[in-house]
């Protein structure tokens, strides 16, 4: 694709209309509640709506920040508690508004769940998406690659990232994602309304996920196997996704995608209530676990000659491998499980939360569970207690308080930042010690502004949000305004898109990599695997 044709006669600004950065989804009452300049600040206020000035403080040095190139001075104003609306105000400069209350993180939540709906697959009715809404799309059957005698009806599920391919490995991520949200924070979401279709007894939360899961299990073949993924040959232009009418294929089988597919159809059972519906996921994932055990062979996954799409490859399957036996032992308590758990246990990452290392997610289930041996949970506690520790150091080293290496400033960096604090939430709980509440927020401030660009990483949240994500529906709509609630890859000390490699000069310091265009995909492009981990930290943050 010729990104060219997304370039304005003026680049988007780099330079935030703000000199104070704050986290524009605003502050809890309680706790630490701070601002950062990239300059001396020797006295600051706080100024309402009308102007009044409410709050008068002193700027602290901390250090040069080496990732942002940044001089930083911190404002703290956590002695300050009136519920309302303010600014930062320091002589001429000031910040973004934001809102002190303890319901901040509420509107937050509900849009980065309100993201998935706006990415099914699926026609959305003005009732549900309002001017987003859209007519149904890729509901043509699929075409076996290479057995194109053979189609399929594989409709439904979510819309990857940017573009309108389907993906089992990273659907399975982000669905896992979301279920472990609602297993650690029920009472969240129990109380959720996001205006989705369905009228079943249940959570909404647990509704969209289920729209994923009728997906996946489409995805797998009659022998066990689950195609890898379904897409077109190549990406589409930037159309709505209706106007997408190229055909579709079904990739071949991987057991990674095979794995993952048994564990999030084990992990689902264990929560629905329909029991038609787990009796199916059962069945799914106890034939998809004879198909792996008939291939104990790594089967990987890469792109046909001529196809573009993700690859969404992994060098191992281990890990799939772990995640599925595991929340099979969780889900039956049968002996086979957990002596594979007992095999295996220490060969993977147990802290691990990405779509290339699953198995700390169902490390998070066997800590809950607490039924395995007490070598297996101590390895899986202490995996997730060594790691936070890790990122707390992290953490103070960076004058924006953010976790996050520069390594981690790559494609997709917002993720790192959101897994960061996903993993200093799981030690908080099962130590019981709270000892990294002010590191999550931290994390929480980053993503919505506090941050080396001042944008906030989530549209629609703050003054000063990405707007132009990469994502087709978001462009080809008409629609100025950018549906809520999708979380953009982030800063990106490697910018590696055409469009990128013009906006970002040569030698920018890795966290102001970033610019809020729809060409810059290895900036700015969303997928649903970065926003169930905003889901999960911001279902914290409501319930703390």
């Amino acid at each position: 694709m010729d990104n060219t044709y997304f370039r304005r006669e003026k680049p988007p600004t780099q330079n935030c209309p703000f000199d104070i950065y704050v986290n524009q989804a605003g502050y809890k009452l309680r706790g630490e509640k701070r601002a950062v300049a990239p300059f001396e600040v020797e006295n600051f206020s706080l100024a309402d709506k009308k102007g009044n000035i409410c709050y008068n403080g002193r700027g602290r040095h901390l250090f040069f920040d080496s990732l942002s190139g940044d001089d930083v001075w911190e404002l703290d104003f956590s002695d300050f508690s009136a519920p309302g609306t303010y600014r930062v105000i320091s002589g001429n400069y000031r910040s973004a508004e934001f809102t002190l209350s303890d319901s901040v993180y509420k509107y937050p939540l509900d849009a980065v769940c309100k993201a998935f709906y706006y990415l099914r697959c699926d026609e959305l009715t003005e009732k549900y998406a309002g001017e987003y809404h859209h007519p149904a799309c890729h509901n043509s059957l699929a075409y076996v690659y290479g057995q194109e005698d053979k189609m399929y009806d594989v409709s439904g599920g979510w819309h990857d990232a940017g573009d309108y391919g389907r993906y089992v490995t990273a659907g399975v991520c982000a669905a896992a994602h979301l279920l472990y949200s609602y297993i650690l924070f029920p009472d969240v979401f129990d109380k959720q309304q996001l205006n989705i279709p369905g009228d079943k007894p249940q959570p909404d939360i647990l509704r969209e996920v289920q729209h994923e899961l009728l997906w996946l299990l489409k995805m797998q073949r009659s022998d066990g196997a689950v195609w890898h993924k379904c897409t077109t040959m190549h990406h589409a232009p930037f159309v709505m996704p209706q106007e997408d009418k190229e055909r579709l294929y079904l990739f071949a089988p991987s057991t990674s995608a095979t794995a993952d597919f048994a564990a999030i159809c084990a992990l689902a059972a264990r929560i629905y209530k329909d029991k038609e519906f787990t009796d199916t996921l059962i069945k799914a994932a106890e034939k998809s676990l004879l198909w792996l055990n008939s291939h104990p062979e790594f089967i990987g996954f890469d792109n046909p000659p001529g196809c573009n799409t993700g690859v969404y490859g992994e060098r191992d399957d281990k890990d799939n491998r772990f995640f599925a036996m595991a929340e099979m032992y969780l889900l039956t308590k049968e002996e086979k499980y957990l002596d594979y758990i007992k095999q295996h246990y220490n060969k993977v990452d147990l802290a691990g939360l990405g779509y290339v290392n699953m198995a700390g997610l169902s490390a998070i289930g066997l800590i809950l569970d607490n039924s395995a041996p007490k070598e297996i949970i101590d390895a899986c506690r202490n995996a997730f207690i060594k790691r936070a520790e890790e990122i707390r150091k992290n953490a103070d080293k960076s004058g924006y308080r953010t976790a996050m290496t520069e390594y981690q400033y790559c494609w997709g960096s917002s993720m790192n930042l959101l897994k960061n604090a996903m993993t200093m939430i799981i030690s908080d709980r099962i130590t019981g010690k709270n000892q990294y509440t002010d590191y999550i927020k931290y994390q929480a401030d980053y993503l919505f502004g506090l941050n080396a660009t001042g944008y906030s990483y989530v549209t629609g949240i703050g003054e000063f949000s990405i707007n132009n994500p990469h994502l087709r529906p978001a462009f080809a709509d008409g629609i100025d305004k950018c549906m809520p609630g999708f979380v953009s890859g982030g800063a990106n000390r490697y910018p590696c898109d055409p469009d990128a490699e013009i906006l970002i000069p040569k030698g920018t310091p890795p966290a102001k990599c970033f610019a809020d265009d729809v060409g810059c995909y290895s900036l700015n492009e969303v997928t649903i695997y970065w926003n169930s981990p905003a889901v999960f930290v911001l279902a914290f943050l409501c319930d703390e």
